[in-house]
């Protein structure tokens, strides 16, 4: 176990190394910094000072040191656009981003598995056929004509819901949080949603296909020999060893539902993460971009560490203790 988790902390720091190094291209060919901060109006001497502080007049590969001392440290430098430190500005939005894509999962994993289940179980069935179909409309309409139904269905026509904002929240602690409070679910609500509608789908899916496949192993057959009621066979054996791929994807699409709310907060204009990657992408704010960039690496990175420490958990016959025994 030892070994495996330094060998993929080695895999996540060779492709954290990689991003940073593509974030740091960012700074060599996207605009000047020293223009950006200064303006056209600068004297040669504010220039060349400015140069010299950011260190821009030092060579490549001790600027790419430099970049990578600062990344670990979370300093990025400031904002172009705004002219703050890129840290207080992704500290300010990574809130609202998780709570978007947090909130999404688990209606998702909630709602999506138990859906799986039930076609599985249920083949032929009108339910079945129901929940079939609209999984394939959930797979196939983009995330943004999905969030703009909603509005014109909730917000325009019912007058149930708002439309944009992230409502009212409170800070505990200096992370600020909606879910305590009435405006911030009735603002989540319609986001969330919108977020989840690919991945409930995509999981329902999987989870169909996989218990299928389980339900037509052998070791089922012997369950249901021995005389198992239904309940023990499909919700003990079956959904327990479909759980598997399911953790593979789930892990992945959480870090999905992080790195690409940026569609669904700009549906509806949440202000999260999302939202200020493509502000700075409209104003060419590379540090901001560089910032995003490694961050969501950052998250990816840790989810699918964390997935494939689950696997041990789940699934006992990958755990090297039984390796041994069995030997």
């Amino acid at each position: 176990m030892l070994a495996f988790v330094v060998r993929r902390l080695l895999q996540a720091v060779i492709v954290m190394l990689a991003v940073a190094f593509i974030s740091f291209m960012l700074f060599q060919h996207v605009g000047d910094p020293v223009t950006h901060l200064l303006g056209q109006d600068a004297t040669p001497e504010q220039r060349t000072q400015l140069r010299a502080d950011l260190g821009l007049d030092r060579a490549v590969p001790l600027q790419f040191a430099r970049f990578v001392r600062n990344a670990v440290r979370g300093d990025f430098g400031l904002s172009l656009r705004q002219g703050r430190k890129v840290s207080t500005l992704i500290a300010e939005r990574l809130p609202a981003t998780l709570e978007l894509a947090i909130t999404a999962a688990v209606l998702a994993l909630g709602i999506g598995v138990p859906m799986g289940v039930i076609v599985a179980l249920r083949r032929g069935s009108v339910l079945s056929q129901l929940l079939m179909t609209v999984s394939l409309l959930g797979v196939s309409l983009p995330t943004f004509l999905i969030g703009i139904l909603l509005i014109l269905v909730f917000s325009v026509g019912l007058h149930w819901l708002p439309s944009f904002g992230r409502g009212e929240v409170l800070s505990i602690g200096g992370w600020t949080s909606g879910w305590f409070t009435v405006s911030g679910w009735q603002h989540l609500v319609l986001p969330s949603i919108t977020l989840a509608v690919f991945q409930l789908a995509l999981i329902m899916r999987l989870v169909r296909a996989e218990m299928l496949e389980v339900l037509r192993s052998d070791y089922i057959r012997f369950a249901r020999a021995r005389g198992l009621s239904d309940r023990a066979v499909h919700f003990g054996h079956a959904l327990k060893n479909t759980l598997v791929p399911v953790i593979t994807i789930t892990g992945l699409q959480l870090g999905s539902l992080i790195a690409f709310a940026i569609i669904t907060e700009t549906v509806f204009q949440w202000p999260g993460m999302g939202l200020l990657f493509i502000q700075a992408v409209s104003f060419a704010d590379v540090p901001v971009m560089a910032a995003y960039l490694c961050l969501v690496a950052l998250i990816f990175v840790a989810i699918n560490l964390a997935v494939d420490l689950l696997y041990f958990v789940v699934d006992p016959r990958l755990r090297p203790d039984r390796e041994v025994a069995h030997g």
